[in-house]
């Protein structure tokens, strides 16, 4: 019978994996885990950490060969990576790079053009023109210019190539970009997947390495490469290879625990049964209410809850005795395990009104994860556990460690002084509470930190700091706007206030200017007229410009070019990150690199609003802070409410004042002190480490409740504490080893939950454990003797 039941466990377990696995959606997006944009500045730092050009940028170098190698390689990198859609701009200064201009927009090449906004396109401009043709002719230029002769003898296409290259790009060496030194061959990649799509990312940065090994042949040259979307790979990759060893050795270490906790191999499997049925059940519920997709840190954060999962089958186990029918057993442990379970849900569930989608998935899994595990070992695990196992009580070992443990004294004011000394030490605590900055939360290694700020300096690539926004009614009038700041913003680079900067006016001017730019072309007849002209005493023909004043007629009579237009063309990417075109209002950005005065440019951009278009210099570092501080805020009402809920649950559940306070009190001194030493050890407190607070409580009170609820029997009281030291070891050895991960969000919830397990068990033992029934007798009976 015990069999049948558990393969038909086992087998609705795999049916339901299976169902889950179908639906699962994963998502990488980092936004799920920001709380929704309440100022101009949270808005556009969303959208720009997500879409904005920096975030899609791959800064490349290649390096160990000789220059003219690099340089060919290069070159060759270059045509591989060019035309592939995953690349909207393959950069690397070299003359004929002309892939950021699509063949079917090359008629309006004279709209975006500023050749001739001050000198028109008339003879004398085709004369000088047609006199330069000729000297490129003779020189070694000539095997570029001459198929670009019969349509675009003012190679306007070069000139728009040119103004299109990234701001202060390196001087070329070799026809390509290299750096100071001479050493190392550089590229700017632009991907068409945003900064918060890690599968695209990916996908980009194993294509850009198939295609150099395919480039490098046998030199021995060496590619590196940076930019959020390598740092964001190497992140996936190190936190994968880590939940591998960490999933390795908890599992190891659970299987061994359990084996040396009940001397028995059934324990482990018997115990493997809730924890998957508390995940499949956690991911399926994720599944079904979040059908965008499901975030990878709700996922890993969610099976973390191993520590809390497996103590329901744990104290089942350790209770269970010869003579007492475990379903007898079951119910008797409810009381206790079901008050642990609703305030854990409970404390959870207030994350639900957080307003942050991730931490409502987190909720979600939490939720569903723990209810389910606690169900089935309360209606389906009696009926497949042995019903005569030895009893843990008559171990000699617990009973010494007990008898040990009754001796201790209990503490009544040094309770208050640990509190007291808690409270001091977060309040005077050298160095600031909270960590506010964005950056410092990253795993990325130092050394890649160190090679993306230099290749930045090298390549001139936009900083993510400070951007200039025009925020407006349509597209128009906010590029109007930044173009109108070009002259201001030319003048700061020349004199070095300014390193560089790049704006959507630079590939897309506004419909007046395109407008004016048509009205200046002269039309085909009087063309025709000025080429006969101008190349009647020269060598070149008049009919072969024929492809030349078909452009000149289109761009003349053609409809504006507008964003919708670009759709579809590498242009599209660099427009889309710098135009934010919305239903009612528009923003153009204008991303500066190396801006030495911020407060100077705020005033050009101030005194530069009007009426129909506000511009503003804002700082996303600012921004980053306060929606740091902002989402904190919402946590921190999350964790007071839940307080609250958790007081009143274990209120309902005990009813007594005294019982109450003495389930409550390890947990909330459990609190202080974790956050004291973090404090005292100069940790500055994040989000994941509230949540972890989290964790903690719900732990702290499973264990109180357990030691309440043995209440004056000894032998139960030796059960419960088998109980409790096989849940605290098994928890504190999987965030034990979290606490050592690379990754800062893992090591926030490991160090801050191992710590409280130690706490927990601790202060539970000491201040929630009756006194045993002889012990208590033995105290009242000394007094008459």
């Amino acid at each position: 019978m015990r069999l049948a039941l558990a393969l038909a466990w086992l087998a609705v377990l795999l049916l339901a994996g299976w169902l889950v696995a179908a639906r699962l959606e994963f998502s990488g997006d980092l936004r799920r885990f920001l709380p929704d944009a309440r100022t101009p500045e949270q808005r556009l730092l969303i959208d720009e950490l997500g879409e904005g050009p920096g975030s899609r940028l791959l800064l490349l170098a290649l390096s160990g060969d000789a220059p003219e190698v690099l340089a060919a390689q290069s070159q060759a990198l270059q045509a591989a990576l060019a035309p592939d859609p995953r690349f909207s701009l393959v950069a690397n200064g070299a003359a004929g790079d002309l892939s950021a201009f699509p063949a079917d927009l090359l008629p309006y090449r004279y709209l975006l053009t500023t050749s001739f906004d001050d000198t028109p396109l008339d003879a004398d401009a085709l004369r000088d023109a047609f006199d330069a043709r000729l000297q490129d002719l003779g020189s070694p230029a000539a095997g570029l210019v001459e198929p670009l002769l019969p349509s675009d003898p003012t190679l306007e296409t070069l000139v728009l190539a040119e103004a299109w290259a990234p701001a202060a790009a390196p001087e070329p060496i070799f026809d390509v970009w290299f750096d100071r030194a001479g050493a190392r061959a550089l590229l700017l990649v632009e991907t068409h997947a945003a900064g918060f799509d890690p599968t695209g990312q990916l996908d980009a940065v194993e294509t850009i390495r198939a295609r150099f090994d395919t480039v490098r042949g046998d030199s021995p040259a060496a590619l590196q490469m940076t930019g959020p979307g390598a740092f964001s790979v190497d992140i996936g990759g190190r936190t994968q290879r880590e939940a591998q060893r960490i999933g390795m050795a908890d599992t190891i270490g659970l299987v061994l625990l359990l084996l040396l906790a009940y001397r028995s191999w059934k324990m482990p499997l018997l115990g493997a049964l809730p924890l998957a049925s508390a995940g499949i059940a956690g991911l399926g519920a994720v599944a079904l209410l979040f059908p965008a997709g499901v975030h990878g840190i709700t996922i890993a954060f969610g099976f973390t809850l191993i520590g809390v999962v497996q103590d329901y089958p744990i104290h089942f186990f350790s209770h269970q005795r010869a003579g007492l029918s475990p379903w007898k057993n079951v119910r008797g442990l409810w009381p206790a395990l079901s008050t642990g379970v609703i305030a854990t849900c409970i404390a959870y569930a207030t994350f639900l009104f957080s307003g942050v989608d991730g931490l409502r998935q987190l909720a979600v899994f939490t939720v569903a994860a723990l209810a389910v595990a606690a169900l089935v070992t309360r209606y389906l695990l009696p009926g497949l556990v042995d019903p005569a196992p030895p009893d843990i009580a008559d171990s000699p070992r617990l009973q010494r460690l007990w008898h040990r443990i009754e001796a201790l004294p209990r503490p009544k004011w040094s309770l208050a002084v640990l509190a007291l000394a808690s409270l001091a030490s977060i309040v005077f605590a050298p160095g600031p509470t909270w960590q506010n900055d964005l950056s410092k939360l990253t795993p990325v290694d130092p050394e890649a930190m160190a090679l993306d700020t230099e290749l930045r300096a090298e390549l001139g690539a936009p900083d993510v700091r400070y951007v200039l926004a025009a925020q407006g009614i349509d597209a128009d009038a906010v590029l109007a706007a930044t173009a109108a700041l070009r002259p201001a913003l030319d003048a700061r680079v020349a004199d070095g206030r300014l390193d560089g900067y790049d704006m959507a006016a630079r590939y897309l001017p506004s419909a007046d200017v395109q407008r004016a730019r048509q009205s200046a072309l002269p039309d085909a007849p009087a063309l025709r007229a000025m080429l006969a002209s101008v190349l009647a005493d020269s060598p070149f023909r008049a009919d072969a410009f024929d492809p030349f004043v078909a452009d000149v007629e289109r761009a003349r009579t053609a409809p504006l070019l507008t964003v919708r237009d670009l759709q579809g063309s590498p242009l599209a990417s660099a427009v889309s990150g710098l135009l934010l075109v919305h239903p009612e209002r528009a923003t153009a950005l204008v991303s500066l690199s190396g801006l030495d005065n911020p407060a100077d440019l705020a005033t050009v951009a101030s005194a530069a609003s009007g009426a129909d278009v506000s511009l503003r210099l804002l700082d996303m570092k600012d921004a980053s802070e306060s929606l740091v501080i902002e989402y904190r805020g919402r946590v921190l009402a999350a964790m007071s409410v839940a307080l609250l809920l958790l007081v009143a649950t274990v209120w309902i559940a005990l009813r007594k004042p005294r019982r109450v306070w003495r389930v409550l009190l390890p947990t909330l001194l459990t609190l202080l002190v974790i956050v004291a030493v973090l404090r005292l050890a100069g940790v500055e407190l994040t989000l994941f480490h509230l949540v972890a607070l989290i964790l903690a409580a719900g732990l702290g009170l499973d264990y109180a409740l357990f030691f309440e609820h043995a209440g004056d029997d000894r032998a139960d009281q030796i059960r419960t504490l088998h109980a409790v030291l096989v849940c605290s070891l098994m928890t504190l050895l999987v965030f034990s080893l979290l606490a050592l991960s690379s990754i800062p969000v893992l090591r926030a919830i490991g160090s801050t939950v191992a710590l409280g397990v130690v706490c927990n068990f601790v202060l539970s033992l000491l201040v929630a454990r009756h006194r045993a029934a002889i012990e208590a007798a033995r105290a009242e009976a000394e007094p008459l003797a």
